[in-house]
């Protein structure tokens, strides 16, 4: 017999505790992040400060027709093929009444992002942790209401800011951090995503919506999160005729531009191109790009510039992907022959998950743990990933979605303000002589 590899865990003797999980949606999302770090975290398990090593297991599935979650468990590793599977509009409802749903510790959202929030309400008033993909929620509303729900049933909720844990962008936080880029004036972020994905993997969906607030969230995250300051206004405009009607409401791409104010005064504007209807045949695939320009300096990323080209002869670009980033999300065999897969987007589940052991299985013996509200209040103290950190983020989504409905409507060229004279986020529209209330209370602090 082959010895253990160095990095797996023997979960047989070394797992200290169990974490049962759930999840909701079941498509490409999935299959990128969440089902390599339930196929490796069940094996092998990973380690939590302040709780010890800790498994975690894929213990239900929630899905509108369960199809690809029957296809899984065909083609599962061993041991990862026993969870329980739910259909139709009422699968969580379900779940969570049930004998499965009862011994669950944390819900996995992964639906389309207009369906968040009722998927994240159940499962928070079944006492469940929840990890949210991005957009978090649509409205300042619902946020308000999940972080209410949160602090009565003493429950982390968390959104899966990816993006965050990419090196790239984590070095460029800390070049802020520490003075060497100073006062950031203004920014331009850029994701172009193919046809396939727009019109083929997210067509059942994408009617109504825009690619916007499915993916410039993640640069508005990274936007607030790495400079700081107040979000001042959102403006956006769009395209529209490829994914649906030209006079219609849903958008091929858009251009949302976001202006911040600093406490010395001065403003910074950050323009987020977002698309999903790019050429197939493009050969960046997935194209991202970021340049943010300060007093002293300039940042450029560019997942083309930093990354790896590939041609298979009859595979790329539509079966295997020509630009490959596996600071993403990476296959391989290691030097010692174990197969892993690894990469930022499956870090930011694996982290949730060790704050969940954290919150609910540390000890105050373990030397970084007190009691569990203190571990709890501690996690949501980490703003990268915090309900009342995401307040600015929702509010541009927000905006953003008000805007291109008034110009689905025939006005045109909104423009949303951020806790002004007439309320928290109000949408000014030309012609009008007074906004459109979208949120009463202030989306800062006073």
């Amino acid at each position: 017999m082959s010895p253990l590899p160095p990095t797996s865990i023997s979960t047989t003797h070394a797992a200290r505790h169990h974490l049962r999980a759930a999840m909701v949606g079941f498509g490409m999302i999935f299959d990128e992040t969440y089902r390599p770090f339930f196929e490796q975290a069940g094996r092998r398990g990973f380690l939590s400060p302040g709780a010890g090593v800790t498994t975690c297991e894929l213990a239900a599935v929630v899905s509108l027709t369960g199809r690809r979650a029957e296809a899984y468990k065909g083609n599962a590793p061993a041991g990862m093929a026993s969870f329980a599977s739910f259909t139709g509009e009422e699968g969580l409802r379900d779940l969570l009444a049930g004998e499965v749903g009862a011994s669950l510790d944390a819900v996995c959202i992964a639906t389309p992002d207009d369906r968040h929030f009722a998927a994240a309400r159940a499962a928070l008033v079944a006492g469940k942790h929840v990890l949210i993909e991005k957009p978090l929620v649509l409205s300042l509303a619902e946020l308000d209401e999940l972080e209410a729900l949160a602090a009565q049933k003493q429950r982390l909720v968390r959104v899966v800011y990816h993006k965050l844990f990419d090196p790239d962008h984590k070095r460029l936080r800390t070049l802020v951090v520490d003075g060497v880029l100073s006062h950031v004036n203004h920014g331009y972020c850029s994701l172009l995503e193919p046809k396939s994905v727009g019109l083929g993997q997210f067509a059942a969906w994408n009617q109504g919506r825009n690619p916007g607030t499915y993916v410039a969230c993640h640069y508005l995250k990274l936007i607030d999160f790495t400079f700081g300051g107040r979000l001042f206004s959102v403006s956006a405009t769009g395209q529209r005729g490829l994914a649906g009607p030209v006079d219609g409401d849903t958008w091929d791409s858009t251009q949302l531009r976001v202006t911040y104010a600093y406490p010395d005064g001065r403003t910074a504007s950050f323009d987020i191109h977002t698309s999903w209807v790019t050429p197939d045949n493009f050969p960046g695939y997935v194209e991202q790009e970021v340049q943010f320009r300060f007093d002293n300096g300039v940042w450029n990323g560019h997942s083309r510039k930093r990354g790896v080209e590939l041609t298979v002869e009859g595979r790329t670009p539509h079966e295997l992907k020509t630009t490959v980033n596996t600071h993403y999300n990476g296959t391989a065999i290691e030097p010692w022959g174990e197969r892993t897969q690894r990469g930022y987007g499956i870090e930011a589940i694996e982290q949730f998950f060790r704050e969940v052991a954290y919150v609910e299985h540390g000890t105050e013996e373990s030397g970084v743990g007190g009691t569990r509200e203190e571990r709890l209040q501690e996690i949501n103290s980490r703003p990268f990933a915090s309900l009342a950190a995401d307040r600015p983020v929702v509010a541009a989504v927000q905006a953003l979605e008000a805007i291109l409905a008034a110009a689905a409507a025939g006005q045109p060229d909104g423009v949303v303000r951020v806790d002004d004279r007439a309320g928290g986020l109000t949408l000014w529209l030309p012609g009008d002589e007074e906004p459109r209330i979208l949120h009463v209370p202030a989306v800062y602090e006073r």
